[in-house]
């Protein structure tokens, strides 16, 4: 512990990202990034960006993507707020707008970032443990709470809540915010963005990192209704004014308007994901069901530990994670159909 931290940050247990190799031959399915490159047309959007104008700030408020997201979705601009990454976005959600006197819920098996997040904000949490399925009930978070976030398909398992039951749990929890956590929507699970249009506490957070094959421009968004926009976006004027640059307004912009690329692409990782479990699952391997572009799996004749260092040894990169519940299971993005059968093959 340095003598010059805040007391704060000897207590902190950061989230450690997915390992970004650099070493060449490796097959990379252990961050959930696209197999596939992002939109054309928000490739050529952003090399046209690249001119004088990049001198100046970009717009502070976003107005012009806020709108294309707005657009895609039937909603209005003043329902909309964009950020750095959904991280950012979630971790604004996590400062404005979960009360702070009581703990914020979520999944015992869930994305690592939100015990860190309430660890760096000082926030109480719980745990609420999956079902023996590992499927989340939201009758479990009917508790006196702060707020609660849900991963939706569920970050780490990929199983999806249906949005009967979103609406109930924001029923349920009617003067708390129910943050729904949308990375993966796009690969099989359908968004609850319309509920918000119900629930005044419900705020749907989605990202272009992953069905938008972004993950390097980090932007994410959220919709809601204002108020929850409102709460954003003082929080975000209090800590950074210019978050997302010319380029990244420019090229997510672009991205979202190429709803054929978005289409094209996920219809391509599913279909391939169901190809790769009916393989694995003639290899004895157990996998959980996944609206997500990866998968969790286990095998009861060999240890999870083994298996990566197996596949590392040959050159593939899958995740262990080390919630409780799954240390002996082992996530898998879904690549290309030719990188899951040499996966299979090795």
């Amino acid at each position: 512990m340095s003598r010059f931290w805040n007391p704060l940050v000897a207590g902190l247990h950061p989230y450690i990202p997915g390992e970004q190799p650099q070493f060449s031959d490796i097959l990379k399915l252990n961050t959930n990034e696209l197999p596939y490159g992002p939109s054309p047309r928000a490739l050529t959007a952003m090399q046209t960006a690249c001119d004088d104008s990049l001198r100046l700030y970009p717009d502070p408020t976003a107005l012009e993507l806020r709108k294309i997201i707005a657009s895609t979705y039937g909603t209005t601009e003043d329902r909309v707020f964009v950020g750095n990454g959904s991280d950012e976005v979630l971790a604004h959600a996590f400062r404005a707008l979960i009360a702070p006197e009581a703990p914020l819920l979520f999944a015992d098996v869930s994305y690592g970032f939100y015990p860190v997040y309430c660890s760096l904000f000082g926030q109480t949490y719980q745990e609420v443990p999956l079902n023996d399925r590992f499927e989340i009930d939201v009758e479990d978070y009917a508790v006196p709470c702060g707020g609660i976030a849900i991963a939706n398909p569920n970050a780490n398992t990929g199983h999806a809540v249906s949005l009967e039951a979103l609406s109930r749990l924001a029923t349920l929890q009617p003067d708390r915010t129910i943050i729904v956590d949308e990375a993966y929507v796009d690969f099989g699970a359908e968004s609850a963005i319309r509920l918000t249009e119900e629930h005044d506490n419900l705020l749907v957070v989605q990202t272009l990192s992953k069905s938008r094959a972004l993950a390097g421009l980090r932007v994410g968004y959220a919709i809601g209704h204002p108020d929850l926009i409102e709460g954003l976006a003082r929080v975000k004027d209090s800590f950074n004014s210019y978050p997302l640059s010319r380029l990244a307004q420019t090229g997510a912009a672009a991205a979202i308007a190429d709803e054929a690329w978005l289409k094209q692409t996920t219809s391509q990782v599913m279909s391939t994901r169901e190809r790769f479990v009916q393989r694995l699952a003639g290899l004895g391997f157990d996998i959980l069901p996944s609206c997500a572009n990866f998968v969790l799996v286990h095998h009861s004749a060999h240890e999870a530990g083994a298996l990566l260092a197996g596949l590392r040894e040959r050159h593939i990169i899958v995740r262990q994670l080390s919630a409780p519940r799954i240390r002996d299971w082992l996530r898998i993005t879904i690549g290309t159909d030719e990188e899951m059968n040499r996966l299979i093959e090795r």
